[in-house]
């Protein structure tokens, strides 16, 4: 059969006719009148659709069938929607027939009569695939629904659903808005006009909701409890909760059966807007209106509670819950947690956790990284690992940021190889190594002086292809600066700056640190200014490290410039500034503009602590203010400040220093009663006092007493012990002492072995003080003071020439000579009446660098005034003025008595 297309007519049988079967005959004029000739194929049609035979058959032989044939015969059909929809599928599916828009309403009407609502359902979809706007949908419908005199809405109702479904709250406006346009009186039903005010309060179109809503009511519609839900919600939405709770007083007046629903959508709404009180309110009514909350209601007060951050009400709020059978939801739980936690109640957000546990509930793993973090930062590591432990029998497996935080924590406390184990964890857990943990570990060995591992764990880092940031290459940067080793800090200084990574605040500030300590003010400085011009602002840390340094370097002019630089920018000083400055003034022998400082200070309510007043106490101390020192200490726990053990320990070294024993005893008795007991610096500080002159016996009855109180002597207390054996000339029992000190573990240091040479020295046994020293050369335990010691020794033998090889050796092992080592040299050719040599020794020491101090001044004066060089002696007396040198009682009887000598010389003379 020959298929025609879609806007051509189809041509089917007369069936009634005696030429059934034949060609079409002649017709006569009368025969061409069109409305008789659609009234007969109209007619016809409705025949073979009625009729039993088959439609296939009875519509073989083609004539034209066109769409209006098709619509008046669905029209004379809706006695039967079911045939009528056969018949329309038939024609569709079987003739290719293109039906009109029209045919399709008439039938979907006759359809939704009938309650065949999927297949009307699906011949609306068919016909809006058509490419139908809204309008021209809504138009078939109308006219259908005009011409068949249908009285019900549903077409129009299936219309509105289908925009609602597929999110097209616009167009279901516009086709209920065009049905009260075309009839006032045609309204979608009730379930509709709920979906469709649902659907645009979900896209957060609220006026248009309450509009809608307004129409409905002026239309006469009596709203359900769907309907006022959502106009609720738009008020809560739009923040108007009187129309919202008059909204609700209305609903209670018209609906019979209420819900909970709908006050737990004016309960969202005020925890959102800040109004959980009022919430908690409308939640406490629940019960006069014969309703009970229900889950929702309490997850979200809990939430709402959060939000405000009442925890503590939200705790009970979430107790009473559990107590109804409630389980409350992941988010509350996490949202409680999480707030506690932030509160710094983690004891409480653990106790909670445990409490939703034993009802199957746990947090989320952010929760659980959160407190691990938490308890970490607090130090409670034993219980961070337990609620790890818990957390892998929960279920929940640790992810990358769980093992980068424990990592972290146990670098921060120094716990390498627990550190370790988890990263090994990490590892087989199949978990990829990101660059958090290995900056862990990297800044974890760097602060403990290891920095071959740091090292070996920052190239396997780049051998697994992870690019090191700011802070791998700060970390490791800051631990050069740390053991000076400065040349392999700016390496890698350069190396991150020519990769692209810019340094931040804490690079330059570690820099700057390692700069200052080294006493390179200048390079300090000039880093410092590079800083400031690439918009790199400074923080309190970074001043703090500089006016350290100025204070160390004895310049307090620049060191207060920089305290007001600071102020004036907006930063906080705090204790580590004003210890500094303290500290600084008392070094240059200003401990009376000290104290004014701190007084000024305190008088300005400014944050000061134990470390502010050690500092200014060690200032008197070390002038020897003993009085002076312990009224600070009154005044300092007068104003609130308690004495610690660094604060008791500079007055007894202070008062041991001037043989006090009496006041020894007091400051004791006194930390006793405060429930301090002396620690190792303290017991260091005693042994090493009376060793010094020479009082073993009291020395090792304090030595016994420490061990007894179960501190332990580190490398310092054993040196000063083997100081004073070494003096006292009980070499062998230092001997024992150094051995029993590397039994436990304690290696000797530089100073350790200085007192062994040092004795060597002074007995003359050069050659076995020489050979000692080698050792710790090779040992790189040697240093500038084992040097001078040795120096020291040979030129007391008058062994001058050893004495300057070894001045030449300490550079080919990259020690620094300092003014002492020099010095001793020059008082050797002095006395020897080398002059020349002196002063070739001294020019020598100028252009190191090296600052000469007033002892070394006087050296060379009197080795000149002996020579009978008065003048050259006078020339370096103006120089120590030059250089800021203040002359002694010393220099000046030196100068007087070569001049005596002098005029004595020129009188015998005459």
């Amino acid at each position: 059969m020959k298929l025609y297309p879609s806007h051509r007519p189809l041509k089917i049988p007369i069936i009634f006719s005696k030429q059934r079967f034949c060609a079409t005959p002649k017709v006569s004029p009368q025969d061409n009148d069109e409305k008789a000739k659609d009234a007969q194929i109209i007619s016809d049609l409705r025949l073979i659709v009625r009729g039993r035979q088959s439609w296939k058959v009875a519509l073989n032989t083609a004539i034209f069938l066109k769409t209006h044939h098709v619509e008046e015969v669905l029209i004379q059909t809706l006695d039967d929607p079911r045939l009528a929809l056969r018949f329309f599928n038939f024609l569709g599916l079987h003739k290719g027939f293109h039906h009109s828009a029209e045919s399709f309403c008439v039938l979907i009407h006759a359809l939704l009569n009938v309650n065949l609502f999927w297949p009307a359902s699906s011949l609306l979809q068919t016909l809006l695939l058509r490419g139908l706007s809204p309008s021209e949908a809504f138009e078939a419908l109308w006219k259908a629904h005009e011409k068949c005199k249908f009285h019900s809405s549903l077409g129009f109702d299936l219309l509105i659903q289908h925009y609602v479904q597929n999110r097209r709250a616009f167009d279901a406006l516009m086709v209920f808005r065009l049905m009260r346009k075309f009839d006032c009186r045609l309204l979608p039903q009730i379930r509709t006009l709920s979906a469709l005010l649902n659907d645009l309060a979900k896209i957060r179109q609220f006026g248009i909701v309450l509009e809608v809503f307004d129409e409905i009511v002026k239309a006469g519609i009596r709203p359900d409890i769907f309907i006022y839900t959502v106009v609720i919600r738009s008020f809560c939405e739009s923040k108007d909760f009187v129309r919202a709770c008059e909204m609700i007083h209305q609903m209670e007046s018209n609906v019979a059966e209420l819900n909970v629903v709908v006050y737990n959508v004016l309960i969202h709404g005020l925890c959102k807007n800040h109004g959980v009180w009022e919430a908690v309110e409308v939640k406490n009514g629940l019960v006069k209106r014969g309703l009970r909350a229900d889950i929702i209601t309490y997850n979200t007060l809990v939430l709402g509670l959060c939000r405000v951050e009442q925890f503590d009400v939200a705790v009970e709020l979430m107790d009473e819950m559990i107590k109804l059978g409630f389980v409350p939801s992941e988010a509350v739980v996490t949202s409680l947690v999480e707030g506690l936690r932030r509160k710094g109640k983690v004891e409480d957000a653990l106790s909670l956790v445990k409490k939703v546990g034993e009802i199957g509930l746990a947090p989320n793993l952010f929760v659980y990284n959160a407190l691990i973090n938490s308890l970490c930062k607090n130090g409670k590591f034993d219980e961070a690992e337990l609620l790890y432990n818990e957390m892998e029998s929960k279920g929940l497996h640790a992810n990358d940021v769980t093992f980068s935080i424990l990592i972290d924590s146990f670098c921060r406390r120094g716990e390498m190889d627990i550190a370790l184990s988890f990263l090994s964890k990490m590892r087989e857990a199949g978990i990829k190594v990101t660059v958090y943990p290995y900056n862990s570990l990297i800044s974890g060995y760097c602060k403990l002086g290891n920095l071959c591992l740091a090292e070996s764990f920052f190239n396997e880092m780049i051998n697994n292809r992870l690019q090191p940031t700011v802070i791998t290459y700060t970390s490791l940067l800051s631990g050069y600066c740390n053991e000076g080793k400065l040349h392999k800090a700016f390496r890698l200084y350069h190396e991150m700056t020519g990769k692209a990574i810019a340094p931040n605040t804490y690079t330059y500030t570690a820099l700057i640190s390692g700069l200052c300590r080294a006493n390179m003010m200048v390079e300090a400085v000039r880093l410092f200014g590079q800083m400031v011009e690439r918009n790199i602002m400074p923080n309190e840390v970074t001043y703090n490290v500089l006016i350290e340094g100025y204070c160390k370097d004895g310049n307090m002019v620049k060191a207060f410039e920089l305290f007001g630089e600071m102020v004036d920018k907006g930063l906080v000083p705090d204790s580590y500034t004003y210890r500094s400055l303290i500290s600084g003034l008392c070094s240059v022998g200003r401990v009376s503009e000290a104290k004014e400082f701190l007084d000024g200070l305190h008088r300005d309510h400014r944050k000061l602590n134990e470390m502010c007043y050690s500092a200014l106490l060690h200032g008197y101390c070390k002038e020897g203010k003993i009085e002076d020192a312990l009224r600070t200490c009154r005044e300092m726990v007068a104003r609130g400040i308690d004495m610690d053990l660094v604060c008791y320990g500079i007055l007894i070294d202070g008062t041991l220093k001037q043989h006090d024993t009496r006041r020894l005893l007091v400051l004791l008795k006194e930390m006793d009663d405060q429930g301090l007991s002396p620690d190792n610096v303290i017991y260091t500080s005693m042994i090493d006092a009376n060793s010094k002159v020479g009082n073993l016996r009291e020395a090792f009855g304090l030595w016994d007493i420490m061990i007894g109180e179960g501190c332990i002597p580190n490398v310092v207390t054993y040196t000063a012990l083997i100081n004073g054996l070494c003096k006292a000339g009980f070499i062998d029992k230092a001997e024992l002492l150094c051995k029993e000190m590397l039994v436990s573990n304690l290696l000797p240091n530089q100073i350790t072995y200085g007192c062994f040479i040092d004795r060597l020295a002074e007995e003359g046994n050069m050659d076995k003080a020489v050979e000692l020293h080698n050792a710790i050369v090779k040992g790189v335990l040697a240093n500038t003071v084992t040097y001078n010691i040795l120096i020291r020794g040979f030129c007391k033998l008058g062994r001058l020439e050893e004495a300057m090889e070894l001045l030449v050796g300490m550079a080919d092992n990259g020690i620094l000579p300092d003014c002492i080592t020099y010095s001793t040299i020059i008082y050797e050719h002095c006395r020897r009446g080398s002059l020349h040599e002196a002063i070739r020794l001294w020019d020598s020491m100028l252009n190191k660098g090296i600052m000469p101090d007033t002892l070394a001044y006087n050296f060379l004066i009197h080795g000149c005034c002996v020579a009978g060089e008065l003048n050259k002696a006078f020339e370096l007396r103006d120089d120590m003025f030059r250089r800021g040198v203040k002359p002694s009682k010393v220099t000046h009887d030196i100068l007087a008595r070569g001049n005596h000598s002098k005029n004595s010389y020129e009188n015998v003379d005459q």
